[in-house]
């Protein structure tokens, strides 16, 4: 489960114009990173472990975007599965209202290939945010079952964040997110997640750190494997390079 703080995170896509002109930047980009451990809204997706990453990014002329995204994960087989990655695909579609307030609307396809859950953990969500300034409010609806819940359509996740330029390359991202499950283990599965990221760019690498936490019921988000809790308060670091 992916993004933004991504995105995320997301936290999806640099969106970028095609090349009028020779300092433009390519419309088609290319992300790798690495992270301490993958948090997904607060919850971690690789039982507090590091995971690899990356992504690529086509932004068209137009506003339009697609991308895909993948990560190494273990929950699904941690819950009996049998998939080691995630895979996200989406696109959307940018625009601006006016000065410095811009919107995002799009669809994300989470895949889990031969995850072999049942439910399965294979997730569509419809997005929408819009930026004010600095502050980003984005809110993503499932069009289907939520990551292996069952009978949790309709599901949603509503997140604020504001990205706070500090000069330097210094970026401060503070976040608070409402992940609400819906069916039949809705009591259990919905949380609040927060998150403060400081980020900074050299050139086409951005390392990070993150201090996140969340409200999350220790027993239901904890792993099957070694009982740890997946929801608990710590610290990611990171580092990603843009190419």
């Amino acid at each position: 489960m992916k993004r933004l703080t991504a995105v995320s995170l997301a936290m999806l896509s640099a969106l970028t114009a095609l090349p009028a002109a020779a300092q433009e930047a390519d419309p088609l980009s290319f992300n790798v990173g690495v992270v301490s451990d993958y948090r997904y809204r607060g919850i971690s997706q690789t039982r507090l472990k590091p995971a690899l990453q990356g992504g690529a990014d086509y932004a068209f002329a137009n506003g339009a975007y697609v991308g895909v995204w993948a990560s190494t994960i273990k929950w699904v087989k941690d819950l009996g599965g049998d998939a080691n990655v995630e895979i996200d695909l989406y696109g959307g579609y940018k625009g601006e209202l006016a000065k410095d307030v811009t919107y995002d609307v799009g669809f994300l396809q989470y895949l889990y290939p031969s995850n072999k859950l049942s439910p399965k953990a294979e997730t569509l969500e419809a997005y929408g945010a819009l930026t004010v300034g600095p502050i980003t409010g984005k809110y993503s609806h499932s069009l289907t079952n939520t990551f292996a819940n069952p009978n949790s359509k309709n599901s949603y996740y509503f997140d604020l964040s504001a990205a706070i330029d500090l000069g330097d390359g210094y970026t401060l991202t503070p976040h608070v997110g409402y992940q609400k499950i819906k069916g039949t283990v809705s009591k259990e599965a919905t949380y609040t997640d927060y998150a403060l990221t400081l980020s900074k760019t050299f050139g086409a690498v951005t390392p990070s750190i993150s201090l996140v936490d969340t409200d999350a019921d220790k027993t239901f988000y904890s792993s099957p494997v070694n009982g740890k809790v997946l929801g608990k308060s710590g610290v990611v670091v990171g580092v990603k390079m843009a190419f």
